[in-house]
């Protein structure tokens, strides 16, 4: 039930997990801290970070539980199109239509876009080969690639330990096209 972070070894208590997603491939939930009341101070954390199993496993079950309910949801909303003796045919007790608006979620278009990239295949999972490393970064803290794929206009970040292991020997030309070699004359050290 707590989180160990901080290079002083400080431990924080997790009070409640409010939501997830899937960044660079890895699973991150937004943890609401114990004695920490701001919405400010909620964080995202990658899953390896926390020591909370419980928690996590209590907060997938219920997220299960809610897509679920959603998809049932969305299956009487497609009830909405048909006429009242199709309706009774197909189930519906023939209570009255719902509207088409009632039914449907009014999300902004740039939120739809973003769990649709979210849950989209990234890196090697899309089963692409890669053509060049473009470039590196070490952002979250760990050496990230990001790679040019064949067939693709699309680049995406993959962690150098995972790009080492599936195409090492790109990833050693993109460290040999970057080499600076320096001649050193004699007495200078």
């Amino acid at each position: 039930m707590s989180d160990a972070s901080g290079s002083e070894g400080e431990e924080y208590e997790v009070e409640k997990i409010i939501e997830r997603r899937v960044r660079k491939g890895k699973t991150e939930y937004l943890i609401k801290w114990k004695g920490y009341d701001n919405e400010e101070d909620n964080t995202w954390e990658p899953q390896e970070n926390l020591d909370c199993e419980d928690k996590i496993v209590d907060f997938e079950k219920n997220r299960k539980l809610t897509e679920a309910k959603d998809s049932e949801k969305d299956k009487e909303t497609k009830d909405v199109g048909l006429n009242e003796k199709e309706s009774k045919a197909a189930g519906s007790k023939g209570e009255k239509r719902k509207s088409e608006a009632a039914g449907k979620k009014e999300e902004p278009k740039e939120k739809k876009k973003k769990e649709k990239d979210d849950n989209k295949p990234r890196g090697f999972a899309r089963g692409l080969t890669a053509e060049r490393i473009i470039g590196a970064t070490n952002d979250p803290g760990e050496l990230f690639f990001l790679i040019k794929w064949k067939g693709s206009d699309e680049a995406d970040l993959v962690p150098a330990k995972e790009a080492n292991v599936k195409i090492p020997q790109i990833v050693i030309k993109f460290y040999e096209e970057r080499l600076n070699w320096y001649d050193t004359k004699d007495g200078d050290d």
